[in-house]
């Protein structure tokens, strides 16, 4: 298996790690909800109620994006009594990304190295 190969199979592995994240992330919607929890109180985290008047949407709308969120592991949500607290979460899924943004930049260097050998042998 070549290098090239080695490289494009770990990519493909991590796209498919990803791919709840990447989904859950590709919405405008859910970006502007993730915007809202992170401009927001951090410790505490925000209540829908909150959100909703950030983002403004209907509250089913921000319910149902956070259910997506939490769901892909991103935010994470305390409850105090019947009151639920949604903030990014600290060892959120969104840091898996690295991973795969790490592993194309390897590929990138790599062309770089081949395409750079290539042009020095060729003059």
């Amino acid at each position: 298996m070549s290098v090239e190969q080695e490289f494009s199979n770990t990519i493909a592995i991590e796209f498919n790690n990803n791919l709840k994240v990447l989904n859950a992330i590709g919405d405008e919607t859910r970006q502007a909800i993730l915007m809202a929890l992170i401009q927001g109180p951090q410790k505490s985290g925000m209540r829908v109620g909150e959100i909703r008047v950030q983002t403004h949407l209907s509250r089913p709308a921000v319910s149902h994006h956070l259910k997506i969120l939490k769901d892909a592991q991103i935010i994470s949500v305390r409850k105090e009594g019947t009151r639920n607290f949604y903030r990014l979460d600290a060892g959120s899924k969104l840091m898996s990304l690295k991973n795969l943004v790490n592993e194309i930049d390897k590929l990138f260097e790599h062309c770089e190295e081949h395409a750079t050998e290539a042009t020095i042998r060729n003059q």
